[in-house]
Order: structure tokens, then sequence, then C-alpha cells
């Protein structure tokens, strides 16, 4: 339950004085945390198949990250050593109880500050994986977080068989040169540039199996909502992705240029752009560039997005609830109206 929600309902029963006001007043809470509530469970698919992985060893580069996290996650549930590393090196608050983490090797890493460009990341590891990544305003921190730290990362004495790299949509970095962007971005698709010619510079520069470049548009997922980074929660971010999936916005995007096309375009769930990078790593696809959330998804056979049908669905269910109570009360409430009129015209009189 949502807590403003809930406090919201409890102090307008308490502003009530009868029994029918009462449960008014618990209709409208009943509804409210409907709406409020993410159902979470029922919105999210992980990926929990289990894999021959033989004890692959895996580092991911941004571990405790939004995407990062989930990777680790999904790399332990397929019986990989997973190493994860990061600025902090510490475990993520949303799976901080998860016995999951205990299986990880949180590592603190910065990686633009060694004074080498060799880390060695990719020493004694079958994979790398980086869903390294920063935003902000500032076009050289966006080079350096994106750029610069993703070639430290994929760079140095490496033996690595595989490389995984999150990217961004094809049809985003288009935008920049072609159409208007605000300049500092231009350090962000730069970097991200950086960062795909060194994972494929990590494998040898074998792009059709070792390394896979995964390109998502706008990422959604979890149970909360962010302004910076900007992020929707898996609710509603499932109803957005369901809803830009339909035929007549697909065909809009192909026609319309620019922002708004990129704006048309479906988002990526945060589980399937992890489950990709996972899969991708231990050799369960090929390599090659997914780019976009219909390739991303194909690549794990992801089931298709509910949220805007499980919406629909339960605001009829509700509504037909409310109508049935509506039946029931309000002609009750019109005779106890009644009653109170006739009762203040006899003191009256």
């Amino acid at each position: 339950e949502n807590g403003r929600s809930k406090s919201m309902a409890l102090h307008l029963e308490n502003m009530m004085e009868n029994g029918r006001s009462k449960s008014m007043a618990w209709l409208f809470r009943a509804v409210l945390m409907g709406l409020m509530s993410t159902r979470s469970a029922a919105w999210m698919s992980m990926s929990s198949t289990t894999s021959n992985s033989g004890g692959m060893a895996v580092t991911v580069v941004g571990g405790t990250g939004f995407v990062g996290s989930r990777v680790c996650q999904m790399l332990t549930a397929k019986g990989a050593k997973v190493t994860s590393v990061s600025r902090s090196g510490k475990i993520p608050d949303w799976c901080a109880n998860e016995p999951w983490t205990k299986e990880v090797t949180w590592t603190a890493v910065d990686l633009l500050s060694s004074d080498g460009t060799s880390l060695d990341l990719g020493k004694d590891n079958d994979a790398i994986v980086s869903c390294l990544g920063v935003v902000g305003t500032d076009r050289e921190e966006l080079l350096k977080g994106n750029g610069n730290a993703n070639v430290a990362a994929f760079g140095g004495d490496t033996d690595v068989k595989r490389s995984v790299f999150v990217s961004v949509s094809s049809e985003v970095s288009g935008l920049d040169g072609t159409f208007w962007v605000p300049e500092f971005l231009s350090g962000y698709f730069e970097g991200k540039r950086m960062g795909e010619a060194a994972a494929l510079e990590a494998v040898g520069g074998d792009s059709s199996k070792a390394c896979t470049i995964i390109r998502p548009s706008f990422i959604y997922g979890g149970d909360s909502f962010g302004l910076f980074p900007p992020r929707v929660n898996g609710a509603y971010g499932s109803g957005v992705e369901e809803l830009l999936s339909l035929a007549p916005f697909c065909i809009l995007a192909d026609l319309t240029p620019g922002l708004i096309k990129v704006a048309l375009r479906p988002p990526s769930s945060v589980n399937a752009v992890a489950a990709a990078c996972a899969a991708a790593a231990l050799g369960e696809i090929d390599g090659g560039i997914l780019d976009g959330t219909k390739a991303i998804n194909a690549a794990t056979n992801q089931p298709d997005p509910t949220g805007l049908t499980e919406a629909i669905d339960w605001t009829k269910e509700n509504l037909s609830k409310a109508y049935d109570w509506a039946q029931v009360e309000v002609p009750k409430a019109i005779e106890w109206t009644k009653e109170k009129i006739e009762d203040s015209k006899k003191k009256n009189i």
C-alpha cells in the first residue's frame, strides 16, 4: 500500500459521521490503493532458467547499477561465478537482503582514477559485461563516464571469450548531428561509441559471436519513479511498452523523424535488457547487435508486455464493483437525506 494514499483515505474516514459515509470512504480508499499499487510481481518477468554455464567466470562492470545488479542476479541463477565491479562496491538497496547477493564478489574500483589504461578486469574471466553508463549535463563527464571508463574496463591483459556492452539505440544516437539535441549529449553519444569499439576490440574484433552490443532506448523497471536519471516503474513502463508496441504506433514511429520517432518507440524492461546481457555472456545467444526493444525481447523470448491490458482489466473490474455498490448505497443515501430534511422541517414548525 502507498502510505500517503492510505493516510488520505483514513483521514477521510475520520471526517465522516455515519455508516454510509464510511462506506463511501472505504470505496475511495480501495480505488486509490488499487491505482497506486505497482503490483510488481505481476508486471516483472525475471529469467530464472538454469544454464549449463559450467561455472563460467563473468565480470559485470557497473554491477551495482540499475541494469548491472539484475545481470548479476540472473548470472548467479544460471550458475556463473560473478564479480561485480563498481565505484562503490556496495550491494544495491533493492536486493540487499537477497540470498543470491552472497554468491557475488562485490568489488570497488574507480575506472577513471588508475594511472594506467590496463586494469586487467578480463584476466581469468570468461566474459566481461559492461552496464556502466553516466548521465548528466556536463559533456566531458559524459564522455569520460561512458567512454574512457569503458575503454579501461575492456582494456588490459584480457583473455575473455565474450564481451557484452549496454549502449544506446541507434535511433537515439542517430539524433546526434542530424537533429537538434543539447550540446552536452554529444559527449554521451561519443562515449557510447567508444565503449562499443572497446568491447569489440576486447575479443579481437569478432562481432558475429564473441561480442554483443545491446542498444535499448529508454529502460524502465523496479518499484519506483525517478527524475535523475529519468525512470518509471515496472507497472507503468509495461503499460507504455504494450501501448507503443501496437501496430498503429509502430507505423507512426516509422513515418516520423527525430525526437518524435524516438518518443514513439516502446521502452525496454530492465529485466529484458539484463536477460540479454546474461545470455550473451554465457554464450546462449550469438553475438552481434540487439538494437531496440523488439530485438532485445526476441533474443531471450521475453513475454509480451501486459501492463496496459492488466490496467484496463483492473479498471473494468473495479468500475463494475463501484457500480454495484452505487446501486445499493445511493438509494439508501437518498432516503437518509430525505429523512433528515423531513426531520428538519418538523423541528422548524
